[in-house]
């Protein structure tokens, strides 16, 4: 279970400025919809910043890794299931590019430095990853982590896994929206508005009020 208290994983202080993508696609002369599956921490907080995000048209808290008879949330909390808490966000490739939203993912989502953990949440299930569904997008996210590593644009090295996706599962219903459902919850208030913030903030072009 989620503790209630904690520092944020994602403050203003510690967001990090980081380069445009050199290896992306360009955006799609028409709309349509692509399927990113990444993990970073808590899906609330994931969850939570991709909503918001200009171009998404959906994202979905959920389950990656592991077994499909896993996939439920007492079970992933154990640590021993291989899944990793996940955020399925489907996007519009002719507003954004995979490569921006693995910006996103990078900056003010998560911190891809921590090994197996975010802030005050700790385990495997918590570990940061990108689950990849074609070559392009492994290509892109494998390019980016080679960019942002060459350039030490962190303290550390990126952690992040990069991994074929294998199935998807979507969470129990009561996860789905539960920042926003639950403002006032202390674990969100310090650890996921923040993320929220920190989009508004470095990427006001890119944030939606509300969907």
């Amino acid at each position: 279970m989620k503790p209630v208290i904690g520092a944020s994983c994602s403050s203003a202080s510690d967001v990090v400025a980081l380069p445009d993508p050199r290896v992306d696609n360009p955006l799609t002369a028409s709309k349509g919809a692509e399927t990113a599956v990444i993990a970073g921490g808590c899906f609330w907080g994931i969850q939570a910043v991709f909503v918001r995000l200009k171009g998404v048209l959906r994202a979905t808290s959920g389950y990656s890794g592991g077994a499909a008879n896993t996939a439920q949330y007492e079970k992933v909390c154990s640590g021993r299931t291989g899944h990793a808490e996940s955020v399925e966000v489907v996007f519009d490739p002719s507003q954004i590019t995979f490569g921006q939203v693995l910006k996103v993912f990078f900056s003010v989502a998560h911190d891809p430095t921590q090994l197996n953990r975010q802030g005050v949440d700790v385990g495997t299930q918590y570990r940061s990853a990108i689950f990849y569904s074609t070559e392009d997008q492994k290509r892109i996210s494998e390019a980016y982590v080679k960019q942002l590593d060459a350039g030490k644009v962190f303290p550390s090295p990126i952690v992040t896994q990069i991994v074929p996706l294998e199935a998807f599962h979507a969470a129990e219903d009561y996860h789905q929206g539960y920042a926003e459902t639950h403002p006032e919850n202390m674990y969100i208030v310090m650890n996921d508005l923040p993320k929220v913030e920190n989009l508004r903030k470095y990427y006001p072009t890119l944030f939606l009020e509300k969907r």
